[in-house]
């Protein structure tokens, strides 16, 4: 289940007085349905909610569940899915999945509260739960960077945890952290869940056309909150663009000062005017923006690159713009141009060659690598 259904069905219930039983995906080896943090949830009166593989293992868990509420104490189940049970259920791919099963607390509703106002409100939270050990189910809460509930482990493992936990929402990363006994980064005596809940990542696309709202419209079902900018006001008005979040009437470099733009974060030059793009392409430089890119001709993006490059803007900075953006795959309308792009944004920030898949060799889905400062 997404995270704000989870995180809001999860207080509802206990806010109702039930008692409540998470059974949460923390851990994978090789392939998984859903991604970490996919959860179900199941009460005291029989009520299920969400999932954690889309059907593989969510009969045994509800078996687990009901132990649980039963008076058993916190358990982590592996469950090896095979490639046949996948596509039982409509799914492509197996592999084994680590399930934390716990019961959550009373004293959890209001911190769950607390996440839940701050995924409505676009700002960031975490929660990190202990997965093994005396205190297995115990839970840290961090909301816009304070501390809302703390985890009640040894003083150097609260650090370590809560160290990692910020450095997870920094880069919109949940994962499994292990520590040791002291909190130790390089020990695997205590396992932690980090579950990173950030706003959705920024999508600027300049320039308001045909290939603008066709890459809007499939760029809000990825998850990315669109702004389309264009200095024309009479371009702009567009009721095409409706499918945009926002949409600015602005300058590039105005529209973009001060605003701050992070590794997950997509902007995209459609103008064909070289007033425009290039200052949109200038302006996104200064940014910390994870994907840069413009439509246009190879010949065109030589010529703005000497420009740019005549401007003073060193060649490494210039390499950080793909253009002609998206993959090869023959695309000529807007709707097939912005898959094109976008299986290019995915295919960059997961580091993968965009070929077909019988192309290659090695694990469909591979895990991100760490941060410098989470490895």
């Amino acid at each position: 289940m997404i995270a704000q259904r989870f995180i809001s069905t999860a207080a509802d219930w206990l806010g109702e007085g039930r008692r409540v039983v998470a059974a949460t995906l923390v851990e994978t080896d090789g392939s998984s349905p859903l991604e970490l943090g996919a959860t179900m949830l199941v009460d005291d009166t029989g009520r299920i909610d969400g999932s954690v593989t889309g059907g593989c293992v969510e009969g045994a868990l509800v078996e687990e569940a009901e132990e649980v509420l039963a008076g058993g104490a916190a358990r982590v189940r592996r469950y090896g899915i095979s490639d046949a049970q996948a596509m039982g259920v409509g799914l492509t791919c197996g592999g084994i999945v680590h399930v934390l099963v716990r019961e959550l607390a009373e004293h959890e509703l209001a911190p769950l509260e607390a996440v839940r106002e701050a995924i409505a409100g676009g700002r960031p939270a975490a929660r990190a739960t202990v997965v093994d050990g005396p205190h297995a189910g115990a839970t840290l809460t961090l909301v816009d960077g304070e501390v809302v509930e703390p985890l009640g482990e040894s003083e150097h493992v609260d650090l370590a945890v809560d160290r990692d936990a910020r450095g997870c929402l920094a880069h919109g990363m949940t994962m499994l952290r292990r520590y040791g006994s002291d909190g130790e980064v390089m020990g695997s005596d205590l396992r932690v869940f980090i579950h990173a809940f950030v706003a959705p990542p920024a999508m600027v696309i300049f320039g308001a056309i045909d290939f603008s709202a066709a890459v809007a419209a499939l760029a809000k079902t990825l998850g990315y909150h669109v702004t389309i900018c264009d200095a024309r006001q009479r371009f702009a008005e567009g009721a095409r663009f409706a499918v945009a979040d926002e949409v600015a009437v602005a300058w590039p470099a105005q529209h973009l000062e001060g605003r701050e733009l992070g590794p997950r974060d997509v902007v995209l030059v459609f103008t064909h005017d070289p007033k425009f793009d290039e200052q949109a392409l200038a302006a996104a430089l200064e940014t910390g923006c994870g994907y840069i890119g413009a439509l246009g001709s190879r010949t065109t993006h030589e010529d703005r690159l000497r420009r740019l490059g005549e401007s003073g803007i060193p060649a490494s900075e210039l390499s950080r713009i793909s253009s002609p953006c998206g993959l090869d795959i023959g695309a000529r309308s807007p709707e097939e141009t912005a898959v094109s792009i976008m299986a290019e944004v995915i295919a960059r920030f997961s580091n993968r060659p965009g070929l077909p898949l019988d192309e290659t060799d090695g694990p469909i889905h591979s895990r991100p690598a760490l941060p410098r400062e989470l490895a």
